[in-house]
């Protein structure tokens, strides 16, 4: 169990009896000399998702130390029976899971797919004719390209057509806009730029409504698509899937779970959204979401949209194909 400073250790044998603890600094280096000194012949690592994991886990790989990443989600279900809540009780418990085996392991993403991230993250671009959200990009520590804290704040302080008006409530601040909109320039030169040169993003920009900050999230979010067995499995992964509560009489369901990745997530709503209402070429997935809009609405249409969306992406990467489009006169007459 770690923070920003101190790591909790706790290490049990087979049986589960606590062999021994300890608080080290959460430096991978300490806690790897920690486990090698009084666990030389360790199984299992756990350690939970959160802040530093990317980096803990990275590092402790390298190391040579068998490091698993575990859901803070599941953790959390297992650890809300105990009465007190400290980061020495949280270590135990995380051995206790790991020592019985009851966790799901989490794919963690390199280092180089983070960077990649954290560009179209801080990048506020129009794409497609509609202005992208603007989410923060990185909470792992030392990735590749970390943006500063002010930097966010700049870019994500005026749009186009507010600028004016932010300016005159700046007062003396406004002489820094030329330098928002020269840090705006450069970081959608640097977008296109990745673009440009990843083959595997100009694939997934052949699918309508798909722009280039789109398919550098896409690609960096999922990193591996051998990870899931099937592509449908992609849109639950980003939470895209209604929830459903199924208990003796109860059965319903509810609205989109929201788990997973927000930025993916709100990217490929936005792209539905440009599918939906500015795309002008016909293709079945559109016509699909026509008429799921004038049957259910167009928020939801969007977001069944978004959710195929994934699907598609995933299906292209996996098969090495472009977005395949089909003539409206074809449909037609295959109908």
């Amino acid at each position: 169990m770690s923070d920003w400073k101190l790591t909790a250790i706790c290490i049990v044998d087979r049986t589960g009896k606590i062999q021994r603890e300890g608080v080290v600094p959460s430096d991978p280096e300490a806690i790897a000399a920690f486990i090698k000194s009084n666990a030389p012949h360790v199984t299992r690592i756990g350690l939970e998702t959160g802040a530093t994991s990317t980096w803990l886990w990275t590092e402790l790989k390298k190391l040579g130390l068998p490091v698993i990443c575990i859901d803070a989600r599941h953790v959390k279900a297992v650890l809300k029976m105990q009465i007190n809540k400290s980061d020495r009780n949280d270590a135990v418990g995380i051995a206790r899971i790991m020592q019985c085996g009851w966790y799901k392991e989490v794919c963690v993403k390199d280092l180089d797919s983070h960077a990649v991230k954290a560009l179209p993250g801080s990048a506020r671009q129009d794409q497609a004719g509609s202005r992208e959200p603007n989410p923060r990009a990185l909470k792992e520590p030392r990735a590749d390209y970390w943006p500063s804290e002010d930097e966010h704040i700049r870019i994500a302080c005026c749009g186009a057509h507010r600028r004016s008006a932010r300016t005159r409530r700046c007062g003396n601040a406004a002489t820094h806009c030329p330098a928002i909109e020269q840090q705006i320039a450069d970081l959608d030169r640097k977008v296109m730029k990745l673009a440009r040169n990843n083959a595997q993003v100009r694939q997934f920009m052949t699918a309508p409504g798909i722009g280039p900050v789109t398919a550098l999230c896409f690609l960096a979010t999922i990193d591996d698509p051998r990870r899931f067995r099937r592509s449908r499995s992609v849109g639950e992964y980003v939470g895209l899937t209604t929830r459903r509560y199924a208990s003796g009489e109860i059965d319903w369901t509810g609205r989109i779970s929201k788990c997973g990745d927000k930025m993916l997530r709100s990217y490929l709503y936005e792209a539905a959204n440009v599918l939906l209402t500015r795309v002008a070429k016909w293709s079945a997935l559109k016509a699909w979401g026509i008429r799921l809009a004038k049957r259910s609405g167009l928020r939801k249409a969007k977001v069944a949209v978004a959710r195929k969306l994934a699907v598609i992406l995933h299906r292209m990467w996996v098969e090495g194909t472009d977005f395949k489009w089909s003539s409206k006169e074809t449909a037609d007459q295959t109908a």
